[in-house]
């Protein structure tokens, strides 16, 4: 038989996922040879064999993957025979760590047949993982991924544990969080008056205390994977109530859970896609269209997400989120009661009081959730990092992500070119941060706004996390150009202790610039930014913005004409004003006592007669508040985008009742010609300009009786203005490839009704899949631009 030997080089998930036992077990199965070991780049293999064992060897690598491993790149060569008489997997190599810790996993197939297995020594244990899933991120505070390294370090391993820890050929081989009720963590029940539960062997007492509080319509925190969730039971109308007044969320969307699929379809409208999405290792909340006839009745489906035709949705990804749900399915034991469906729906939401970061720590829960939650679920394994849940899109096909959390964080994306280190600090709203390291960059989990004290300690305690983690010496600092937020005083802060150049970004440039580096695009694009505001030159407000971007900057081609706020950052949180800006520009303003009864209404038209504190914006996410005032479906936010949420909800409802209706575009392409009351905000002569008919607009929405026709002729008419402005601006720019980012195109409607339109006309279209198209995206934007630029180290403080 001729033998032959190849190396194997493999980058990307691959260490810490159960890969080296992976390549063991499959070299012995296939009768091969050789060593196997992680490296600083990844992992490094040696086999040798005859030629078509090592053929399907190199096949097999990719068709039968660990369920947490992701191959980003694999290289093989031929070296000489060492003549190796076994496989074996070998000590790690020492050198530069060049890979992170792969995110956190809900429990797997096997694990969870373990944990409803009475003979199985796991039987019932919360804390049950494998090197295929179960905590990750949210545990390790340095890399190398060793359990020393880890949160679990506190707890030495039984001797059955270790010898499955240190067996190839085991499931947990080499699974730092590897536990059993002998040796891991354990479940505390503390009431709402700080007096502990006795836990029993099998955590029965504080897991039976907890489902008692739910049934009773009580609200119980529960320490996850990430943080702690509040829940309570989302068929009891009174609990969610009660749930709203103490975390102060009025109306504020509030995601289920159910136990399987077939538990989430009796309220939502689950497709084959949705259904592998909701089971994915992330475990995400999916945003899901309401079944037009629910298991929950009006009065609940109004509780949890009021004004929308779209609740999140969400699977148990813990053990211990699988043990209260059995709890509270009366402790079945038929075995396939796993996969019907079950009567439990549950509210889960961050545990945190009203913009403060999610809560991680016991006793921090005890303290800042009293007099919100009924009693504590706790355990005592520590978790290092928060991980707000991710959530994804499943209005569209392509499933966007909404939000970068647990599961998804830290995960790398591949840039289009390698540069230095660069630290990026994002924006204000919606706060991530970006590290990069050659051609990679690691966006962090979402952080905030950093309106607040406690999400700025958060920023600054996750930069410093990534760094150590990444071993990353940052060679240049980035952030936004607004120089009073609290990222780029940070940033500022960070280049000064470290003399590091500091650099600032236009906060559209980034937008686009995030979605350049998903897609790895270089050279020219064509880009449309669509958001709510972000700080423009000579400080105007922009957030309509079509800009021509490539690897050295930005060039402003176009804009959506202005909109008056008046109150100015008042506007945002009351559509109302913005309403009433427009129709004062369009020559309407007595019609504003008649639509709207509010203290201030003297007032604004006061503002706007005199020119008082009202700033212009070309912001789209305002011309969305707007109209939705306008329609009377939402004049005041109780949270941030609640009125083009629930505009693009309204439309969504006519849309899949009657379809598109007809009409001619809102906007049409001209020369800017508005002026602002402040001289510095004159457009050039030559900018193209989407010319907004406001009176037209106004007059069509005074004569709709129907707010959701209103809603979806508003969406037709304004994307079909977009799709001809930018295609106009394409063919007069030679520039075929179109970005479309920033918040507005969370919008499914938007975002899928304008891609179809200018694919349809042989156009390139890019949007983001990976991470979040709105401000969560920002970071990642911004160490783009950066690094395109490569600026030396003596050139300093410059915006692009």
């Amino acid at each position: 038989m001729n033998c032959s030997a190849v190396r194997v080089r493999i980058s990307g998930q691959v260490q810490g996922v159960g890969f080296r036992p992976f390549v063991y077990n499959l070299a012995c199965r296939l009768g091969l040879r050789g060593e196997v070991a992680n490296s600083p780049a990844g992992v490094e293999l040696v086999i040798e064999g005859d030629e078509s064992g090592l053929t399907r060897f190199q096949q097999l690598l990719w068709d039968e993957l660990p369920p947490m491993a992701l191959i980003e790149q694999l290289n093989s060569e031929p070296v000489p025979l060492s003549y190796f008489d076994s496989f074996k997997i070998l000590p790690s190599a020492k050198g530069e760590v060049s890979i992170t810790a792969t995110p956190d996993a809900a429990v797997c197939p096997d694990c969870l047949a373990e944990l409803f297995n009475p003979s199985d020594r796991r039987y019932l244990y919360p804390f049950i993982n494998c090197t295929n899933c179960g905590p990750r991120y949210s545990l390790i505070k340095a890399l190398p991924y060793d359990r020393t390294n880890t949160t679990m370090s506190a707890f030495d391993l039984c001797t059955a544990c270790l010898s499955e820890y240190n067996d190839p050929a085991d499931r947990r081989f080499h699974a730092q969080p590897n536990a059993c009720p002998d040796c891991g963590p354990g479940l505390s029940f503390t009431d709402e008056k700080g007096h502990f539960v006795k836990t029993g062997e099998l955590h029965d007492e504080s897991l039976i205390a907890a489902a008692t509080l739910i049934r009773a319509g009580k609200i119980v925190a529960v320490k996850g994977v990430g943080g702690f969730h509040l829940i309570c039971d989302a068929r009891n109308a009174d609990a969610v109530v009660r749930l709203r007044q103490q975390k102060q969320r009025p109306d504020k969307p509030f995601a289920l859970l159910g136990l399987n699929t077939e538990s989430l379809n009796t309220v939502v409208q689950l497709d084959d896609n949705r259904r592998q999405r909701l089971q994915a290792q992330d475990a995400p909340v999916l945003l899901c269209p309401w079944q037009k006839e629910t298991s929950l009745d009006t009065e609940n489906r109004d509780l949890i997400a009021s004004g929308l035709n779209w609740c999140g949705v969400m699977l148990p990804h813990s053990p211990l989120h699988f043990l209260l749900l059995h709890q509270l399915c009366g402790r079945p034991e038929a075995s396939d009661w796993l996969e019907s469906e079950q009567q439990p729906l549950l509210v889960m939401t961050s545990a945190n009081r009203s913009g403060n970061p999610l809560i991680t720590d016991n006793q921090q829960a005890l303290i800042e959730l009293r007099g919100i939650a009924d009693g504590f679920l706790l355990h005592n394994r520590d978790i290092h990092i928060r991980c707000d849940d991710s959530v994804v899109n499943g209005l569209s096909d392509s499933m966007p992500i909404v939000r970068r959390g647990r599961g998804l964080a830290p995960q790398v994306i591949q840039l289009p070119q390698s540069g230095p280190s660069v630290l990026a600090t994002g924006a204000f709203f919606k706060n991530t941060i970006c590290v990069t390291k050659g051609d990679k960059a690691y966006v962090s989990q979402y952080i905030g706004d950093l309106d607040n004290p406690d999400c700025c300690h958060s920023l600054s305690e996750m930069v410093n996390h990534l760094i150590q983690l990444l071993d990353v010496v940052p060679q240049q600092v980035v952030c936004d150009q607004h120089p009073d937020f609290f990222s780029s005083l940070f940033a500022r802060q960070f280049a000064e202790r470290h003399d590091l150049p500091l650099q600032s970004v236009q906060h559209h440039h980034a937008h686009i610039a995030a979605v350049m580096a998903e897609h790895q695009l270089s050279g020219a694009v064509l880009g449309l930014a669509l958001d709510g505001l972000g700080l423009g030159d000579c400080d105007q407000l922009w957030g309509g913005e079509l800009l021509r971007v490539d690897g050295r900057g930005t060039e402003r081609t176009g804009r959506l004409s202005s909109l008056l706020l008046p109150g100015g950052d008042k506007a945002a949180a009351e559509p109302w004003r913005v309403a009433a800006g427009m129709l004062y520009q369009s020559g309407q303003s007595d019609e504003i006592d008649k639509r709207f009864h509010y203290a201030g209404v003297a007032t604004v038209k006061q503002m706007l007669n005199q020119h008082i504190n009202c700033p212009q914006t070309s912001s789209a996410g305002r011309l969305f508040d707007g109209v939705a005032a306008l329609l009377g479906l939402c004049s005041i936010n109780s949270y941030e985008a609640q009125a083009a949420m629930q505009l693009e909800s309204a439309a969504l409802s006519y849309v899949e009742q009657y379809g598109w209706p007809e009409c001619e575009p809102l906007l049409s392409a001209g020369v800017a010609t508005d002026v602002a009351a402040d001289s510095s905000t004159i457009d050039s002569a030559d900018m193209t300009l989407t010319e907004l008919n406001l009176a037209t607009l106004l007059t069509t929405l005074s004569e709709i009786e129907d707010p959701l026709y209103g809603a979806a002729l508003f969406h037709r008419q304004f994307i079909d203005g977009l799709g001809c402005w930018v295609f106009d601006t394409v063919q007069a720019s030679g520039i075929n490839r179109v970005v479309l980012a920033g918040g507005c195109f969370l919008n499914q409607l938007l975002l899928r009704g304008l891609t179809e339109q200018l694919e349809l006309n042989g156009i390139e279209v890019f949007s983001a899949g990976k991470i979040p198209c709105n401000d969560g995206g920002i970071s990642l934007g911004q160490a783009q631009v950066a690094l395109q630029l490569s600026l030396p180290a003596n050139r300093q403080n410059s915006n692009y």
